[in-house]
Order: structure tokens, then sequence, then C-alpha cells
């Protein structure tokens, strides 16, 4: 089965760190990869239309995100940006390499905001 995850949360997708499921904000599961390819590109255009900056990967990892959205990291004492995410995998695994398309490796940022450095 082929999912499409929108997650938001203090990191960007590629990192699965080990709660990275709780940040999931919805989850729609496909029987094909066609149909998941195609919902996802959606979503992926209304966030790149909706978010100022963004990055994304060939291997259908994205992440979008305003600067003004941050919150406040009481352990590492700073403000930490907050990404709108969008994954498409299949079986909670990044989707085989022979699917991936180059259309999707774009960005339009300077530079990544800092992350937490407490949960490296």
């Amino acid at each position: 089965m082929y999912q499409v995850i929108e997650i938001y949360g203090d990191f960007e997708p590629w990192w699965f760190l080990e709660d990275w499921k709780d940040d999931i904000v919805s989850e729609k599961t496909f029987a094909s990869f066609k149909e998941a390819l195609s919902f996802y590109t959606k979503k992926w255009e209304e966030f790149k239309k909706t978010y100022p900056s963004f990055q994304s990967r060939s291997d259908f990892l994205a992440a979008f995100w305003d600067d003004n959205e941050k919150k406040w990291c009481v352990d590492c004492d700073e403000d930490l940006q907050q990404y709108h995410s969008l994954l498409l995998l299949k079986d909670d695994q990044i989707v085989a390499e022979t699917l991936h398309e180059e259309k999707f490796n774009a960005g339009n940022q300077v530079s990544t905001p800092p992350s937490c450095s407490l949960n490296f």
C-alpha cells in the first residue's frame, strides 16, 4: 500500500526521527502508485502555492514553510521553524529508487532554518 502523509513539526521529513509519526496531520492510503502520485502531486502544488519556502526531493519527501511560523523550544532556548511536510511512502518506507521523479527535486530557500540540536 502507498501512503500520502502530511506532517507538521520542527523537522523536515527526511530526518525520520524516532517519533516522527506523532506529527502526522493526515494520512491517505492508495492501492496503486499511480493513484498515490496523482494525489501527492495535487497536494504538492497546493503546498507550493501556500507556503513561501520549500525544499522537495525526488524521493517524494517535501518540506514547506513560512519563516514567520515558529515555535519556542524550552529545551534548546530558541524559536524553531515549523514545517508542513508531504511524504509519499510505500508501506511506511521511502519509495523504491526506480519510481523517483526529478520534477520534485526542487527548492527555493537560500538556507534551511536551524533545527533543535538536542534531538540529534
